[in-house]
Formats: C-alpha cells, structure tokens, sequence
C-alpha cells in the first residue's frame, strides 16, 4: 500500500483528494464535536422508545409514555372548558341585560362574542363590524329593531327575515315603483334628502311631502325618524344602509333590496348568542 501523501507545510496528511492541483488536509473533528454528535444519536434512540415515532402500516410506534402534543392540547382544552363552565352555566341562565350588569360575567362574555362574531359574523359585518353597503354598522347608535341588549339578542336569535324561523324580525317596503309615478318618486325622494340634509338637485321637495306623508309616513312616521317596531329605518340621519343620495332613494323605493339575516339561535345556541349579544352591545352603539 503506498504511503500516504503528508501535506509539507502542516504536516498533516491529506484525504487523497485533489482538484486542480489542491489538496484536502485530512483533519480529525474536533473531540467535543464527536461526542455531541454521538450523544444526539442516543437521544434520537431514547426519544422514539419514549414518545411516538416509527409509523407502521395503520398506525405508529406509541412510546412508553404514550404522549402527544394532540393529546397535551386536548388535555388542556378539557381543562380550560372546565374552568369556563361556572360562567358558562350562570350565561345560560341569565338575562342578557342582567349578564351585562355583572361585571366578571360582562367580560367573560364579551371575549367570548368576540370569538363567535369572528366565526360566524365578519363575513357580512366586517372584522370590525364597521358593516357596509348593505350591511348595518354595529358601532353606532342607529339600530333598525333597536340597540337594548335584549333587542339585539332578539334580533342575532331570529335573524331577519330569515324564512326558517318563524319569529324572525320581519318588514317589508313596498315596490313604489310599481305604486306611484317617476315623478312622484324623484320629488319624494327629493323630500328625504332634504330631511337628511343631503343636496337635492332633481325633484321637488315640496310636492314630494304631500307624497311622503300619504305612503311613506305609515312605517317612517310623520317626521321621516323611523319606526322600531316595524324596522323602518329613520330618514333624518346621515347613515344609510343602501347608500345616501337621491339616486339611491330612488332605487330603492322603486326596487326596494330587503336582505337576510339568519337566524342563529337554532345554529350556535341560546348561550353564544348571548355572549355575541353582549359583544355587539359594548361596542358602543348600545342602548
């Protein structure tokens, strides 16, 4: 067997390996590195005899502890239900107006709603129910069926309009379009606008008055300021939820939209409609 190269200026043997005339120094690694290496191999051992590791052809090698994170989580989450259960129970059978007055159970509550209306809610509120075209704001005080804390529950519990619940919040505008004249319609909606304090440019606010107060004034009242009972929104304020304007009041007296809001005691439970109840009130626009 021929001598190994030994490199002249370090003395050090090289690997045999050359590229373009260079040599590689045959260095051992160093000792600690050595023994860290072989210690993380006996860890790796220890650890699938100890916990979950090997996967077979249905299932996995155990481990003597028989320890997962899966299992961790699920044991914690038992542990944090039971912990939220004496809240939980009091929620559930309190008034919602009584569940606010409670100062531990408000905050329980509404950290609970706050997860619900993330799930279940944003879709059509938005993350921080500011709503929009179509979509009422949470966060102000203009509430169509009323801002109580039992009048939202009523409302997050039977939704609106909602043909699966048959005490669903219900109200119906009726198609003007079919009902009065083009004319009658611009000057009635010129009329609106100018309660709103919105420019008026086309009709006729006047004429339009006589017109408002012999179709409109039934479920708007006589001062356009809405109606609770009958969810007629009022028409002296700034926020509308089909848009401002005199085009968009006449589109919606002459094709008025009417949405749906599910009814969703049936799907997430008298107790989480009430903790979104109680969220939806403390957002600051509740009575």
């Amino acid at each position: 067997m021929a001598d190994k190269h030994v490199d002249e200026l370090s003395g050090v043997e090289t690997t045999g390996h050359v590229w373009d005339g260079i040599r590689e120094l045959n260095n051992p690694l160093p000792r600690w590195w050595v023994w860290t290496f072989y210690a993380c191999i006996l860890w790796a051992i220890g650890y699938t005899v100890f916990y979950p590791a090997w996967p077979l052809l249905t299932t996995n090698t155990k481990g003597v502890l028989n320890v997962t994170n899966r299992s961790v989580l699920k044991d914690e989450l038992t542990a944090a239900k039971g912990a939220q259960k004496i809240y939980v129970d009091k929620i559930a059978a309190m008034p919602v107006a009584d569940i606010i007055k409670d100062k531990s159970l408000s905050e329980f509550a509404t950290a609970a709603g706050a997860a619900a209306f993330k799930v279940n809610c944003t879709p059509c509120h938005g993350s921080g129910a500011q709503g929009g075209i179509g979509y009422p704001n949470l966060n102000d005080n203009d509430w169509l069926w009323g801002g109580s804390a039992d009048q939202i529950y009523t409302t997050i519990s039977h939704g609106i309009r909602d043909p699966q619940d048959p005490d669903t919040r219900v109200s119906q505008m009726p198609n003007f379009g079919e009902i009065l004249k083009p004319e009658e319609i611009q000057n009635v909606a010129a009329y609106v606008a100018e309660q709103s304090k919105q420019p008026v440019t086309t009709g006729n606010p006047a004429a339009g008055k006589e017109v408002f107060a012999n179709n409109c004034a039934a479920c708007h009242g006589d001062q356009a300021q809405g109606n609770r009972d009958l969810g007629a929104p009022n028409l002296t304020d700034a926020i509308w939820l089909y848009g401002s304007g005199e085009a968009a009041i006449i589109a919606q007296a002459t094709k008025p939209r009417h949405g749906v809001m599910p009814a969703w005691k049936v799907r997430l439970g008298d107790t989480t409609v009430k903790e979104l109840a109680v969220f939806v009130h403390s957002l600051g626009g509740g009575e």
